[in-house]
C-alpha cells in the first residue's frame, strides 16, 4: 500500500510541469515579501500570476486563470499603491470594520452563484462554485493587501485552505503544497503586520 502510493507520488512529480514549479517558487517568494512588507513582492507576484493563468487553463480552472489575471494587474496597482504611501510616507497597515466585511461576503456569495451557473451551462469547468468563490473571495482579499489592510489574513487564510482541496482534486500537486506553506505563511504574516498596527488598532 505504502509502496504503491509512493510510486503515484513519484510519477505525479514527474508530470509536474516547469511552469508550474516555477510559479509556485515565486508565489512564495511574493508571500515571504509581503510578510516583510517589501514592496518587490508584487514583481514576484506579477512574474508568478502570469506563469498560472497558462497553468490553471490547462486544468480547466477557468476562474482560477482569470483570477491570476487579474492577480496581475493588481501586483502593478500594489506596487504603485505601495510606493506612494500616503503624502510620500510608507503606506501604513489599518483595519476595516466588520460590517464592511461582512457586505463584501454577501457579494462573494452571489457573484459566485451566478458566475458558478453560468460556467456550468458554458463551459467544462471543474468545480464551478468552489472555482467562482476562490476567485471573488481572493479579488476583494487581493485589494486589501494593496491597500494594506491587515484583515487580509483572515481572508486568505479561509481561501487558502479551500484551494488546498481544490487542487488536489485537480491533480496540481505542486500548487496544493504551495497553498499548505501558504497557510504556515499566513499566520506569520498575521503576527508581523499586528505588530505594525498603531496602537489604536491592535485591541479593535
Amino acid at each position: 500500500m505504502i509502496r504503491e502510493l509512493s510510486v503515484q507520488l513519484v510519477s505525479v512529480w514527474h508530470d509536474t510541469s516547469w511552469i508550474e514549479l516555477i510559479a509556485a517558487g515565486l508565489a512564495i517568494a511574493y508571500l515571504v515579501l509581503a510578510i516583510g512588507q517589501h514592496i518587490s513582492c508584487w514583481i514576484a507576484a506579477f512574474v508568478s500570476s502570469c506563469l498560472y493563468v497558462w497553468v490553471f487553463s490547462q486544468a480547466h480552472l477557468y476562474m482560477d486563470s482569470a483570477l491570476n489575471l487579474f492577480y496581475a494587474l493588481m501586483a502593478a496597482y500594489g506596487f504603485w499603491q505601495w510606493q506612494q504611501g500616503k503624502e510620500g510616507m510608507q503606506l501604513p497597515v489599518t483595519r476595516w470594520p466588520l460590517p464592511k466585511h461582512l457586505g463584501a461576503l454577501a457579494l462573494v456569495f452571489l457573484l459566485s452563484l451566478i458566475t458558478s451557473s453560468i460556467l456550468r451551462r458554458y463551459t467544462p469547468a471543474a468545480l464551478p462554485f468552489l472555482d467562482s468563490l476562490e476567485f471573488w473571495a481572493s479579488i476583494y482579499a487581493t485589494y486589501l493587501v494593496a491597500r494594506k489592510v491587515y484583515e487580509n489574513w483572515h481572508w486568505f487564510f479561509v481561501i487558502d485552505a479551500l484551494c488546498v482541496g481544490l487542487y488536489f482534486n485537480r491533480r496540481l500537486f505542486a500548487t496544493m503544497l504551495l497553498f499548505g506553506v501558504y497557510l504556515v505563511l499566513i499566520v506569520i504574516g498575521m503576527r508581523e503586520w499586528r505588530r505594525t498596527l498603531p496602537a489604536a488598532h491592535v485591541s479593535a
